[in-house]
């Protein structure tokens, strides 16, 4: 997946990516910085240089997204030239009241350049002009600009001017990257007429578009970086296999997807941002965007090898470029340090939804149906919600309402304006799908009703001592008698077993064939003779999880779900329900960024700058996270799959909670010697949290098994070997 998702944008990042392949080979990279490419004519055909240009002035009329998409498609072609400084100049003019400059921008005429830094000082004549002088140092792309778009410290306060390049001492400086140039720009007494004043320009503004646009250079860097690694990783052979196969390259190159889908949804975000938003979610995207560029170049160095390290190879051109672009950007730190001031002010991002307008419709039947049942109490309202199918309304009728993505996403937000809760279904939630799907009429009727209302306890009978991210290892065994099954072992790890009245269980019945094949699934009363729950003692004090022994449990042929020695794909199925709903939260601990960033406003104190350093970095997550969590949404109302923002989302979501507690409890200082303990005020609050959220990157499957899913199923890599082969 890119930056954008619609088809449109789909359609456009091909059309330049296949037109870049045709356009940039491989030997124009290291043909050296000087002029035009020979294919900047061709930018301009395509439009591509006006793509955020308003039509009047010879572009496009699309937005900010548009240009990013083409961007990030370039990059990862690594375009050498001054494409870039140029789009970045235009829009710079293009939020200025002199737009009238903009048409030979788009057309090719002009090359562009932006000073992000400088000391330029003007002083303002009788006329309105300014008189100019000074040095902006460095300058991307400076010495292949026509005009240059330069901040000068005047009496009025910073202001932009655009002047010709001729008029100035352009010196181009080596640069650290070998494709496109940095220059010193020299201004000597300059009049800068009023007319080449970029009027309503500020400093935030241009930052916020060179965020964008750099950040966008640099996820097309990383992109590159990602692909080229996990595709060598595949056919790179060492010790009788290829390289892939091992752990330690799959998770990196993991991690590296993960910081890729990162940068991508942050950057997407800052373009749908304005105001106060746009300045948060824009230094969020210049936080994680440069800093993933980076990391990515380093990684994709560090998989290829010692080829990786030779001049010929193209993998250093890329890490050249994505140091230059954080340096340029100014260091992640600084970013970060933004970040933290803007959320401390109050400063968020609310992820909206853009519904089309033939949704207000459906919206107002539904406000409807849920305004009648926000009149009733109690059991009468929970048990309303799961007959009017509320609860999960994805499932079929009668059991949900057959809804598509759209009707979802109205239900969750007129249930929210009405400030109706949901039944707190716990691990029924990943029971009623698995039952609506393979279960009989019978169980349907008989145990799905009281599970969408929230009033039957279940609990998940499936990890043993010798099972747990490897389920399919699991013992127990289901012995055939007569009317049904015993079932006889030890399950671990079980949530809510000591209350439950019910539990899904899977089974051996059989032990030839593969080890997914001969495990069957059953619904088990707790309250059956047999049946034995030991509470288990987690580090923080609590008792959720049990162990469980069954003896010689008799379970009758009617609670077998779906079909004798096929159960291991029911349970996939309740698998693939239960991680989705551990991406979606903190899990239940508390631990999340507001929570945070209230204690932060009880300290009574400033963060020292590593503290910032440490609270932009959850808070940044936690952004991402919410921008991935949008990205799926939107896939899915648009009928398509969401790829890997929602892999990426999940593993993300459940080291979250942990990130944010561990820079709580490191606020806190001495004060966190204190007991684990939420009546013991933030201190208590917060060891509790600590403890309890490391339980989250192990259940419902560990960190390392998510991230081997992500290098086998997104990247392609080849699977573990079967042990002894």
């Amino acid at each position: 997946m890119a930056i954008g998702l619609s088809e449109e944008h789909e359609a456009l990042r091909e059309s330049v990516s296949g037109w870049a392949e045709r356009n940039i080979p491989s030997e124009l990279l290291r043909a050296g910085t000087d002029g035009r490419p020979p294919f900047w004519a061709g930018l301009a055909e395509q439009g591509l240089l006006g793509l955020h240009v308003p039509e009047e002035y010879g572009g496009s009329g699309y937005g900010l997204l548009e240009t990013a998409v083409a961007v990030e498609a370039l990059a990862e072609r690594m375009a050498p030239g001054p494409y870039l400084p140029t789009v970045l100049a235009s829009a710079v003019i293009n939020a200025s009241k002199r737009p009238e400059h903009l048409e030979s921008f788009a057309d090719g005429t002009l090359t562009g350049a932006v000073a992000l830094t400088g000391s330029l000082t003007g002083t303002r004549t009788e006329d309105g002009s300014l008189v100019v002088s000074g040095t902006a140092d460095p300058v991307l792309g400076g010495s292949l600009a026509d005009a240059l778009v330069l901040p000068v410290a005047t009496d009025d306060g910073e202001e932009w001017i655009l002047v010709d390049a001729s008029a100035v001492t352009v010196t181009e400086v080596k640069s650290l990257d070998l494709t496109r140039p940095v220059a010193r720009v020299e201004v000597s007494e300059l009049v800068v007429p009023a007319e080449g004043i970029l009027g309503g320009v500020q400093r935030p503004d241009v930052l916020n578009l060179a965020a964008i646009l750099l950040g966008a250079e640099a996820a097309g860097l990383a992109s590159w970086c990602v692909t080229a690694a996990a595709e060598y990783a595949k056919v790179r052979v060492q010790f009788g296999r290829p390289i892939g196969q091992f752990q330690g390259i799959k998770h990196k190159l993991s991690r590296m997807l993960v910081a890729l889908e990162q940068a991508r949804a942050t950057v997407w975000d800052a373009t749908r941002a304005e105001g106060r938003e746009l300045e948060y979610a824009a230094a969020v995207a210049g936080v994680m965007a440069p800093d993933a560029a980076v990391q990515c170049a380093k990684d994709a160095i560090q998989t290829f090898g010692g080829i990786g390290y030779t001049f010929e190879h193209d993998v250093h051109l890329y890490y050249r470029r994505a140091l230059t672009l954080r340096a340029l950007l100014g260091s992640s730190s600084e970013w970060a340090a933004k970040v933290t001031d803007l959320a401390l002010e109050g400063v968020a991002r609310e992820m909206r939804i853009d519904l089309p307008e033939d949704a207000e419709e459906l919206r107002e039947s539904i406000r409807a149906e849920i305004a009648e049942i926000a009149r009733l109490e109690g059991k009468e309202q929970k048990r309303a919600l799961a007959d009017r199918g509320f609860v999960m309304p994805h499932l079929a009728r009668p059991w949900g309402r057959d809804a598509k993505p759209l009707e979802q996403v109205l239900i969750a937000q007129e249930l929210k304006a009405a400030k109706v809760k949901l039944p707190a279904m716990i691990i029924g939630a990943w029971v009623v799908p698995s039952v609506a799907a393979y279960g009989t009429r019978e169980q349907q009727e008989r145990f799905l009703p009281k599970t969408l209302s929230g009033e039957l306890i279940w609990c998940q009978l499936f990890s043993e001592p010798g099972a747990g991210s490897d389920l399919a290892s699991l013992q127990m065994k289901a012995e055939r008698v007569e009317g049904g099954w015993k079932l006889t072992g030890q399950k671990i790890w079980t949530s809510v077993a000591h209350v439950a009245e019910w539990g899904i269980c899977i089974a051996r019945n059989s032990s030839e064939g593969s080890k997914h094949q001969g495990i069957t699934y059953f619904l088990v009363d707790m309250k059956s003779p047999g049946v034995t729950v030991r509470p288990l003692t987690e580090m923080t004090g609590e008792n959720l999880f049990n162990e469980v022994f069954l003896d010689d449990v008799f379970v009758p042929d009617d609670l077998v779900v779906g079909e004798v020695g096929d159960g291991w794909k029911v349970a996939r199925n309740t698998l693939s329900n239960e991680r989705v709903s551990l991406s979606s939260g903190s899990g239940g601990t508390g631990a999340s960024v507001p929570d945070l960033l209230g204690l932060i406003g009880r300290l009574g104190r400033e963060l020292t700058p590593a503290e910032a350093q440490q609270v932009a970095a959850v808070v940044c997550e936690g952004h991402s996270i919410n921008a991935l969590s949008l990205r799926v949404t939107l896939k899915q109302l648009a009928g398509a799959e969401p790829g890997a923002d929602a892999s990426v989302r999940k593993l993300l979501s459940t080291s979250h909670a942990q990130h944010v507690s561990e820079t709580a409890v490191d606020l806190l200082g001495p004060a966190a010697v204190v007991a684990a303990d939420m009546k013991l005020g933030d201190p208590g609050y917060w060891n509790r949290a600590v403890l309890a959220t490391r339980a989250m990157t192990i259940y419902g499957g560990t960190t390392e098994v998510q991230l081997n899913i992500i290098g086998e199923r997104m990247l392609g890599l080849p699977r573990d070997p079967e042990p002894g082969k």
